[in-house]
């Protein structure tokens, strides 16, 4: 007695219910065989077991055995269930639509036993149903063409909205005349919608092709339960997916707007009708000196106060009606100095008195322009003045009458070989420094440098002269006396002298050079036959072609010359040296 009262203390204090359910079937079965050998002993003694106590220990045990089916049946239900509490939790603590599918798929193959199992959600653009996963029973991914399905029971489901539960579908009425069924061996099969707010947005479908009677009522019930928390999920997850991609886009049309607002190389303001900053660009900041957090949200005129009195009035005036202003002006900005800005004011379209302000930063600009104006100064005025004309239009080429000055310098070579590179340089440079002077003296235009060589070009397109001949041989005298004042200031060995040759004739002038670098000049015999009669000059001498001392013998005394060297120049048999200027 002792030891049973132990025992059931044993059942009653520790176990689980179907380990003590177990225990008390042993329990009976022990008692059973008990009394049957007690039954031998009393029928030996003319006795016999109260009536009936064997049959009520069988009907004890067969009670004891549908009790413990049932709780099985019930423990396995449990634990369904908490697996699809946790599972649902899963689902729903991610945002990722794929992550989202696949852990309710295996939770599906896991839940039902099933041994593959199948997602279809719904295309938002197209409204077809589109396959989107499919799991095996040991989790493995499965491809769309290894997972053949009966396409008759998915639209079925989901036009109906109603799962559908077969255990032999092979002889199942409603399924034996579809072709997918009978010719893929399909057996059990179970499917259930994925609905939200009462929409079908799916189909959950799993199947076991060899077994049969695999899904009762309980998965049923247990796969529906589950797909409408899951459709949530799924639901959930796509509009996630959805809002992120929306966000992203418009993230990128930002950047993008971003992007050119701060690329403009204009100052960009724009303003609320309160006359508050809302943008700022890079230019701005720049110009202002200000940075955009600092007047982000702040009135104009408080962050930049000397903008008031050139812009105020104008502002309304835009405000008003007025298409667009635009003014120069004067101003002040702290640390500045003194600037010269371009403002364009315009509205902004249905925004409620926004306006957006343009600025540009002059101040360069008119100093550049300032300093061309001191150029002129400097550069021939008719250069200056036709560099803006019409005539540029020739450039490209023309042909024309001119006169060349060509100037060298006189024993260069053997002068240069005693001197350092750097005293060498400076040493030549104030040689042609003189020439030049003399060619921008009398509105020539300097050609180019060539060595200790100097070109001067009179009547060109840039600089149109009718007395181009006589400009071109006072050049050549200024220079021949202007070496004589530099002599003075010079050591006796730096002392050199130009031979200068000067020709009129006709010439082809205009850019010549690469797309890179082009530069104006002169192309021609004219060029050619004013450098043979610079070879032919001794030092500080000037000599005039005939066609030159034609053009100027009023105004000069030439004595003739029979030429030294003529490079086989039939016609060249004189030239002219300039001996004075005539009374």
């Amino acid at each position: 007695m002792n030891e049973q009262t132990s025992r059931m203390s044993r059942r009653t204090n520790g176990g689980s219910a179907q380990e003590q359910l177990r225990q008390i079937m042993s329990d009976v079965d022990t008692l059973e065989e008990v009394f049957r050998s007690e039954r031998a002993v009393l029928r030996r003694r003319a006795m016999s077991l109260p009536g009936g106590t064997l049959e009520r220990l069988r009907q004890l045990h067969s009670r004891l055995d549908a009790l413990s089916i049932s709780l099985i049946s019930r423990q396995i239900e449990l634990r369904q269930l908490r697996a699809l509490a946790e599972t649902t939790a899963l689902i729903n603590s991610t945002l990722d639509t794929n992550s989202v599918l696949n852990q309710v798929m295996d939770t599906v193959v896991q839940l039902t036993g099933a041994e593959r199992g199948y997602i279809m959600l719904t295309n938002k653009v197209t409204g077809a149903l589109e396959f989107r996963v499919a799991r095996g029973v040991d989790r493995e991914q499965l491809s769309r063409d290894e997972f053949i399905v009966s396409n008759t029971i998915i639209n079925e489901v989901y036009t109906t909205a109603q799962p559908v539960l077969t255990d032999n579908a092979r002889a199942d009425p409603r399924y034996q005349s579809m072709e997918s069924i009978v010719g893929y061996q399909l057996r059990s099969i179970l499917a259930v919608p994925l609905i939200v707010r009462g929409e079908v947005i799916g189909v959950v479908y799993c199947d076991n092709r060899a077994l049969t009677a695999v899904f009762k009522d309980s998965e049923l019930n247990l796969l529906t339960a589950f797909a409408n928390q899951a459709a949530v999920a799924i639901e959930n997850a796509r509009l996630f997916e959805a809002v992120r991609a929306q966000l992203a886009e418009i993230t990128a049309m930002r950047d993008l707007v971003d992007s050119i607002f701060t690329s403009v190389i204009s100052g960009l303001i724009t303003l609320n009708g309160r006359d508050e900053i809302t943008a700022f660009n890079h230019a701005a900041e720049t110009i202002t000196r200000l940075s955009a957090h600092q007047v982000i949200g702040m009135p104009l005129f408080a962050v930049l106060p000397y903008l008031r009195q050139p812009l105020a009035q104008r502002m309304a005036a835009v405000r008003a009606g007025e298409t667009q202003a635009r003014l120069e002006f004067e101003v002040t900005p702290p640390e500045q100095g003194r600037r010269i800005w371009d403002a364009s004011i315009s509205p902004l379209s249905g925004s409620g008195g926004s306006v957006v302000l343009v600025l540009d930063d002059l101040t360069e600009q008119h100093e550049r322009e300032s300093q061309l104006t001191e150029a002129r100064r400097y550069v021939p005025l008719a250069l200056v003045e036709n560099l803006r004309s019409e005539d540029l239009a020739n450039l490209g080429g023309q042909m024309r009458e001119i006169t060349v000055m060509f100037a060298d310098v006189r024993g260069f070579t053997q002068f240069s070989e005693q001197l350092e590179p750097e005293k060498l340089m400076e040493i030549i440079n104030r040689y042609l420094s003189v020439a030049s002077d003399s060619i921008n003296l009398f509105e020539g235009m300097v050609d180019k440098y060539v060595g200790d060589a100097v070109t001067g070009l009179f009547n060109t397109q840039l600089n149109p002269q009718g007395d181009h001949a006589l400009r071109a041989v006072r050049a050549a005298l200024s220079t021949i006396m202007d070496v004589e004042a530099l002599h003075e200031v010079l050591a006796g060995d730096e002392q050199l002298y130009f031979g200068i040759g000067v020709h009129t004739g006709t010439a082809v002038l205009g850019n010549v050079g690469s797309a890179e670098r082009r530069e104006f000049t002169a192309i021609g015999d004219a060029v050619e036959f004013a450098k043979l009669l610079q070879e032919n000059a001794e030092k500080g001498d000037v000599l005039l072609s005939p066609e030159t001392y034609e053009a100027v013998k009023d105004h000069f005394d030439c004595e003739a010359l029979a030429p030294r060297k003529t490079k086989n120049r039939p016609d060249f048999t004189v030239m002219y040296r300039v001996v004075g200027m005539k009374r």
